[in-house]
């Protein structure tokens, strides 16, 4: 296979398509590079064809090497493991504009498999994987109705950005990533700091212009080598079982279209149609073999189908009524509710319609973030959204054997929706992470979230600038003829040509994902989508503010409480201790958590105030010099038999514990009481001048009497010993190894 190559200057970068050097087995296999990044994309199709699935057998898989970043895997095997979320949400970035361009009676299983080999911090691979795999399939021979590129769009000082890297990011306004053919934009999805309507359309034309140039270049690439498209049987139904299921069931379709309002009973009347045709099917079909009934059932089902979908646009375009008897624009019944669960930190159910969403909050500490090892340096995460789909919210039954990758994208538009709106640590020091349940689902659960976790958020006590909102817009359009449907029902988004969803404040929009299933769809008609999902996005705001307009002003009792001191830098290691010890012993002894940052900010987590303050004051202890009187705990490190105790009462800071000090009774021998590594509450009784110090158990015990007169006499005995040290030290004859050597003899 001969090598091609074809390259495009791209906002100042290098962009090249690669082919007949990599992957010479594959159907197709293009390397995509930009700067120092480069993606391998291979698109292979199986020989044989399944025969009995009535879906497209489309499986996207995207890869991050962390050889290409020059690292090794963390964790015991040193290996990469199951997809990461960032490898799972680029995957399906790539799949949603892929799928809607490969015939839905294509049967043959179909894998794209992208895999990083070179990673440059500054661009990332997701974008260009999504180009590789559309000129992965324009060459191969399977069918393809592309090109479709993808590219990123930032907004910094007020200048579009195309694909932006990591550093820009930090500054823009928006990170939105766009797929289009080129006459229409297929898919979105990204994040937004309360950006405009207008902006937004700026955004994708800005996006869409360039997206045009990056089909350009494939285009060219295919000319240079492509394989012939493969040929394979478009089992459409015959006009003849058409027209027969079409008698069957007109007359009963057009009264379910525009009578049946309810989920449960669009499925009950659904089954029944398909009954009756099917058994019309079998009288017709009176001779046909078992295979032929199977495949006579399928087609069945899929003409009616087909029929539903046709009746219910009609309905919509010239009648401006919907599914469930709402108009165009009209929001379904919304209920909110908060605090249902008095153990969570903060919890909300928001009910629209048929949808409904049960959500948590939960306040944690710093040990509680998220650490993300990927392709670039390794980073935490404080604020986490997850989302969960059970079977029983469609009233249908599943395996649960782990979260699908709907789950996690859904769960990640939710999160750019309201982490935008979230203080910054260092106002609000608590790792948050909300769960979101979701109960019953008939359209726009991810949106539900969105909702559901804006209000959890604020009965949790979380300062939120303020309230967030999603909503789902739909389309339906028959050449020049189009009706925007807001607040869209599952069965909408399934027959419609459009799935959009919007989140966003009263200022401006927070996040977005679209997808589009048909092709020409305009600017005009997206803008119209915008100001009517504006609209509804207000109106939904409005009835959650009668719910929880501001967050708690308190805080759950069993969310964790944070103190926060600062400390001299030069006082990190005292806290800290040989080895951690000392901070280890804090922490297990008030049962708290401590971060210490290298500036000297000591943030203490405790759920109650209590255990904060207890180890609050045994770091004041740790960095504050010794004091007289001051009652410390300490550790025995030695036992002196006859003498007493070696005690540690501050991190590096030793004192004896004379045995005559121990107890008011006499004690015989040191090692009878104590032993070494108890734990001891002990006073500092006297400090002499030559930095001794010396403790004592019975001082804890004495009346402030005794307490006084036992002072003044460790007074007295400083004093005369100061005296002679003094008087020995500035005659000169002697040094202090000539006075430790005097003490030593008089003891």
């Amino acid at each position: 296979m001969t090598k091609h190559t074809v390259s495009i200057n791209l906002d100042g970068r290098e962009y090249s398509l690669e082919t007949g050097r990599f992957a010479k087995f594959a159907s197709g296999a293009v390397m995509v590079r930009c700067g120092d990044t480069m993606v391998l994309v291979t698109a292979v199709a199986s020989e044989k064809e399944s025969k009995d699935i009535d879906y497209l057998p489309l499986q996207v898989e995207y890869r991050e090497k962390t050889a290409s970043a020059g690292k090794i895997p963390g964790g015991f095997l040193k290996r990469e493991g199951r997809p990461s979320e960032k490898e799972i949400l680029s995957a399906r970035l790539i799949d949603r504009p892929i799928r809607p361009m490969i015939p839905k009676t294509w049967s043959y299983d179909t894998q794209i498999i992208a895999q990083v080999f070179s990673a440059e911090p500054a661009v990332d691979p997701d974008t260009l994987a999504a180009v590789g795999a559309s000129a992965a399939l324009l060459i191969s021979d399977i069918p393809f109705h592309g090109p479709i590129s993808e590219v990123r769009v930032g907004r910094v000082d007020g200048e579009f950005v195309l694909n932006p890297s990591y550093d820009d990011l930090k500054n823009s306004e928006m990170d939105i990533t766009v797929g289009g053919t080129d006459s229409s934009i297929v898919m979105v999805e990204g994040e937004c700091k309360e950006i405009s309507e207008d902006l937004f359309l700026e955004a994708l034309e800005f996006a869409h212009s360039n997206i045009k140039l990056l089909n350009t270049l494939q285009k060219q690439l295919a000319e240079l080598y492509s394989l012939p498209k493969r040929e394979f049987v478009d089992n459409t139904p015959s006009d003849e079982l058409i027209s027969l299921i079409k008698e069957t069931i007109n007359e009963d379709l057009d009264n379910y279209v525009h009578t049946v309002t309810t989920k449960s009973e669009r499925s009950a009347w659904r089954n029944r149609l398909f009954e009756n045709a099917l058994e019309k099917v079998k009288e017709a079909n009176s001779e046909a073999t078992d295979e032929e009934i199977i495949s006579l059932t399928k087609a069945t089902e899929t003409i009616i189908g087909k029929l539903e979908k046709s009746s219910m646009r009609k309905m919509i375009l010239d009648d401006g009524k919907r599914l469930d008897g709402r108009t165009l624009k009209e929001i379904r019944p919304i209920a909110c509710e908060v605090g249902l669960l008095p153990r969570t930190h903060g919890s909300a159910l928001f009910t629209r319609g048929e949808t409904q969403s049960l959500t948590t909050v939960t306040l944690g500490t710093k040990n509680d973030e998220q650490m993300v090892d990927g392709l670039m340096p390794l980073y935490t995460n404080r604020f986490l959204l997850h989302y969960n789909f059970p079977p029983f919210c469609t009233g249908e039954t599943g395996r649960m054997s782990g979260t699908s990758r709907r789950e996690i994208g859904h769960g990640n538009l939710a999160e750019r929706a309201l982490k935008i709106l979230t203080p910054e640590q260092t106002d609000f020091p608590y790792t948050i992470r909300i769960v979101s349940d979701i109960l019953e689902s008939n359209g726009s659960s991810s949106m539900a979230t969105v909702c559901a976790g804006s209000l959890a958020l604020f009965n949790a006590g979380v300062p939120m600038r303020k309230p967030v909102a999603g909503i789902a817009m739909g389309l339906i359009m028959e050449e020049a003829k189009f009706a925007v449907l807001s607040d869209i029902l599952g069965d909408e988004d399934f027959l419609g040509d459009m799935d959009f969803k919007v989140t966003g404040t009263t200022d401006g929009i927070t996040a977005c994902q679209m997808d589009i299933k048909i092709e020409g769809l305009s600017l005009e008609i997206m803008k119209t989508a915008l100001n009517q999902a504006k609209e509804g996005r207000f109106h939904i705001l409005s009835i959650m503010n009668e719910t929880i307009s501001t967050p708690s002003e308190e805080l759950s009792p069993y969310a964790p409480r944070f103190t926060t001191i600062k400390i001299p830098q030069d006082k990190i290691g005292a806290v800290i201790g040989s080895g951690g010890e000392n901070i280890r012993a804090i922490t297990r002894d008030t049962g708290t958590e401590i971060n210490i940052d290298d500036n000297g900010t000591v943030t203490i987590a405790a759920t109650n105030a209590e255990a904060g303050n207890a180890a609050l004051k045994r770091i004041e202890m740790s960095i504050k010099p010794p004091e007289k009187g001051e009652i410390y705990h300490g550790e025995v490190k030695e036992i002196k038999e006859g003498l007493g105790a070696i005690v540690e009462f501050l991190p590096k800071r030793q004192g004896l514990l004379h045995i005559s000090e121990i107890s008011k009774e006499r004690v015989e021998n040191v090692s009878d009481i104590l032993n070494v590594g108890d734990k001891i509450d002990v006073m500092l009784v006297d400090m002499t001048y030559d930095g001794k110090f010396r403790l004592s158990i019975k001082a804890l015990t004495m009346t402030p009497e005794e307490l006084a007169a036992a002072n003044e006499r460790n007074a007295q005995h400083n004093r005369e010993r100061e005296q002679r040290g003094g008087r020995d030290f500035r005659g000169g004859g002697r040094d202090r190894d000539h006075r430790d050597r005097d003490r030593e003899r008089r003891r």
